[in-house]
């Protein structure tokens, strides 16, 4: 049975993604919104003044090189770059095109697919992964792309950028399946779309009752952001529901699966989740010793996205 949010009293007015994060940021700009977590302990943090400084940036850079409705490969490893990028492609009017991060050196088949459907003409990324791909980014499949580094983008650029024209009926992104069976396909999701979907997580997973008694709402995840789970049920959904969420790498997840736990237990997170394998991988990994140093009491959502 489909359940539209006509049937809810919408939790938000905003009919696009801009309009979320930019009339979110006028009313709590010291907000924190988002930290990532590296694997050597060091964090980096983003408010929401900072994350709509930053879009507001890369899209006026992005205003000078290509025309609202160009797709925009995004080129990221983990961390908050993907985030500032895609927000800066949707405050372009530029759609944003999330792709998995290649292996340095290594054939590229599933991103050159998707480049070459969705005809892109730019390609989001980090100066550092300029570098890593030199020889694969100068290859035929990407002769007609521009590669920009988000990271190196002023500022200065956000008092250039110009609001786009944009309806709830524009797409918002291109996401393409996994590629597991056949090429990868894309999926075009419009601004309501995304809307409508993040409502009905928001009532589905009935976040103000889980917070009625004044708990922080906190998020802990570590899905790649290209992934439907990393970045609607993860990135996209947390700033919907005015949250907090810690993100980790996949990599440090998988390499040592107690780090998810640890972070659940170490900033108190009240919402968390991920595909069932995850959770058997715990099961098997965590040592009695770790569980012994774990406080899961906080954790009142945990999500599965079964395989």
């Amino acid at each position: 049975e489909v359940v539209s949010i006509e049937t809810y009293p919408a939790k938000t007015e905003a009919q696009t993604l801009l309009q979320l994060l930019s009339e979110q940021s006028a009313s709590a700009p010291g907000r924190l919104i988002y930290t990532f977590c590296a694997e050597d302990g060091t964090r980096t943090a983003l408010t929401l003044s900072e994350l709509d400084r930053r879009a507001r940036a890369i899209a006026g850079r992005l205003q000078q090189t290509v025309k609202p409705g160009d797709r925009a490969l995004l080129v990221y490893p983990a961390g908050l770059d993907f985030i500032t990028g895609f927000f800066g492609c949707i405050y372009a009017g530029v759609l944003p095109v999330p792709a998995s991060y290649p292996k340095p050196n290594r054939p590229m088949p599933r991103l050159s697919a998707i480049c070459h459907d969705c005809d892109a003409a730019v390609a989001l990324t980090t100066a550092q992964t300029l570098d890593t791909l030199q020889a694969v980014r100068t290859s035929s499949e990407f002769h007609s792309v521009e590669w920009l580094p988000s990271d190196r983008i002023d500022d200065a650029h956000a008092d250039r950028w110009r609001r786009p024209n944009i309806t709830p009926d524009d797409l918002a992104l291109l996401q393409y399946t996994s590629g597991s069976t056949s090429q990868p396909r894309g999926v075009k999701v419009a601004h309501r779309h995304l809307l409508n979907n993040l409502e009905m997580i928001y009532q589905g997973f009935d976040v103000d009752g889980l917070h009625a008694d004044g708990a922080k709402r906190v998020g802990v995840f570590w899905l790649p952001a290209y992934h439907d789970m990393g970045l609607i049920g993860g990135i996209l959904s947390s700033l919907y529901s005015d949250g907090h969420a810690f993100l980790l790498s996949p990599t440090a997840f998988l390499q040592r699966p107690v780090r998810w736990l640890r972070s659940i237990s170490e900033f108190g997170a009240t919402v968390s989740g991920a595909p069932n394998f995850a959770y058997d991988l715990c099961v098997k990994r965590i040592t009695p010793e770790d569980r012994e140093t774990l406080d899961l009491s906080k954790w009142r959502l945990a999500f599965c996205g079964a395989e």
